[in-house]
């Protein structure tokens, strides 16, 4: 059974903090005593190994005890919570006792001449507030919600929504990007009558298309353009690809959006597919872009219509808000929860959204901004300041091609800064994409997907993509919540007791 040090009163008085200090030293004193009880332990270790023998044993005796209360109440008088104690265990609450010491004489801080900041507990609750109005409420006792996107298929199939939501989805993703109303329609439909069956929320998510740069046809060659380091290509915007004349480049391609050739520069690069293949303007203008070959799989990729195109150097002048989404949302605005708004870079994006929102007397619906380019990641401070003048908002790190506008090996630290600025704003995010993705397709998890689904317990919510084995994955995932999240609250590492 754990061993539980009792919380005390929030507000940061004398006696809270003499309680605090009193159960800090008895804590110590713990540890100082096992440390007795195993001392033959410690003088049959080899010599240079003593001192880290004796921090082991210090840390097995603090696991005994199930110190996240205390951990708790440390962080609520802005001392360290001890979650990172394991290197230095005895040092750490030797120090936590000296901080609290220098606390206990400088009494209670005086905010007479501004406003009070926001405190340890109210910074929390109001994320909580904030994740609970947009995202709907979690139950089953998890704090992390799990979102699923709709696959289209599942219009003609009610039960398997049912058992989506049996399952614990609490949030369906309908992506408007694919599909068409009816479809769209049949799906909202199906999800309301699950939830009203299971008794929860579930909330409908509605992501914008926005503008997706894609390939469009290439010339001459129906079935795709095979591509190898060092080849040229020209891409030319879809409408005059029929006027492009015979080449000597590897392949002539279309591009569906012509604002492109208005904007890219030479010694940009280039991404195509999802970042298989790579490549740098060598020549740009309002005709066509000249492109070499620079990273590609060994014995090349077939590149074919409709992949995407990333541009992360170039400052694109396109607004994120399409005549298309303007057309959805009128449906959206009718049967959804909340709107994602995709490739979302600029300030203007964000306002043109909420005035269309508004036009459309939609103030009520949620606003997601999905993060996927460099210069929304740059943008996202500003961009959370705007969307802010709603109540309800939302970041989701959309990781696909945000992995190919930062390099995959800068994601990390991307999504990492993402989830740091967001809970700075107490703004509730959606850890997204690839999550479980060989289990939803597959039926067999990788090692490395595992590990990165239970990162997502930093979130407030984590979104699979469709797949047939995907309600097998939203039970694992599931379970991988509720295994990580008495170890881990946003950045917050937390210190049960050690079951072995």
């Amino acid at each position: 059974m754990a061993h539980r040090i009792t919380p005390a009163s929030e507000a940061l008085s004398k006696s809270v903090l003499d309680a605090l200090a009193f159960d800090l030293y008895k804590l110590r004193d713990h540890l100082i005593a096992d440390e007795h009880d195993v001392e033959e332990k410690l003088l049959a270790v080899h010599p240079d190994h003593h001192p880290s023998a004796r921090n082991l044993l210090h840390y097995l005796s603090l696991r005994r005890y199930d110190i996240r209360p205390l951990q708790d109440r440390l962080s609520q008088v802005g001392l360290s919570s001890l979650g990172r104690v394991e290197p230095h265990v005895m040092i750490a609450l030797e120090r936590a006792l000296a901080m609290l010491a220098l606390a206990r004489q400088a009494g209670m801080p005086d905010f007479s001449d501004g406003p009070t900041p926001i405190g340890f507990r109210q910074g929390q609750d109001r994320l909580v507030l904030n994740s609970d109005r947009l995202l709907g409420p979690v139950g089953n006792h998890r704090k992390v919600r799990i979102m699923v996107t709709m696959p289209g298929d599942a219009a003609d199939n009610p039960a398997f929504i049912h058992n989506l939501v049996g399952s614990g989805m609490s949030m369906a993703r309908i992506n408007c990007a694919h599909d068409d109303p009816q479809t769209w329609e049949a799906l909202v439909g199906h999800i309301l009558a699950a939830r009203e069956a299971h008794g929860v929320s579930c909330r409908i998510c509605m992501d914008l298309g926005g503008p997706k740069i894609r390939t469009g046809s290439i010339l001459n060659q129906e079935d795709g353009a095979r591509l190898e380091r060092g080849d040229w290509v020209l891409l030319v915007p879809e409408a005059n690809l029929q006027n492009a004349l015979p080449t000597d480049y590897a392949a002539v391609i279309g591009c569906t959006v012509p604002e492109v050739f208005s904007d890219a520069r030479a010694g940009e690069p280039i991404w195509f597919d999802d970042g298989t293949l790579g490549g740098q303007i060598e020549a740009a203008d309002r005709d066509g872009l000249r492109i070499k070959i620079t990273q590609a799989p060994p014995g090349g990729r077939k590149l074919r219509s409709e992949k995407g195109i990333n541009l992360p150097g170039t400052a694109l002048h396109l607004a994120a808000l399409t005549a298309q989404d303007r057309h959805d949302l009128d449906f959206i605005t009718r049967h959804a929860d909340l709107v994602a708004m995709s490739f979302v870079n600029r300030v203007s994006d964000v306002e043109d959204l909420m005035q269309a929102l508004d036009q459309a007397h939609a103030s009520h619906l949620g606003l997601v901004l999905k993060i996927e380019t460099n210069s929304g990641f740059k943008q996202l401070p500003n961009l959370l300041l705007s969307a802010m003048k709603r109540r309800d908002v939302g970041v989701m790190i959309a990781r696909g091609d945000l992995a190919v506008e930062s390099g995959f090996v800068r994601l990390a630290e991307v999504q990492e800064e993402i989830l740091r600025i967001a809970e700075a704003a107490h703004v509730p995010t959606i850890w997204a994409t690839q999550v479980l993705e060989n289990l939803a397709k597959t039926g067999l998890p990788s090692r490395a997907e595992v590990t990165d689904a239970a990162m997502g317990v930093r979130a407030e919510a984590v979104m699979l993509n469709k797949g047939p084995y995907i309600l097998e994955a939203v039970e694992a995932l599931e379970t991988i919540l509720l295994s990580m999240q008495p170890h881990q609250t946003k950045k917050r590492s937390w210190l049960p007791q050690w079951k072995h």
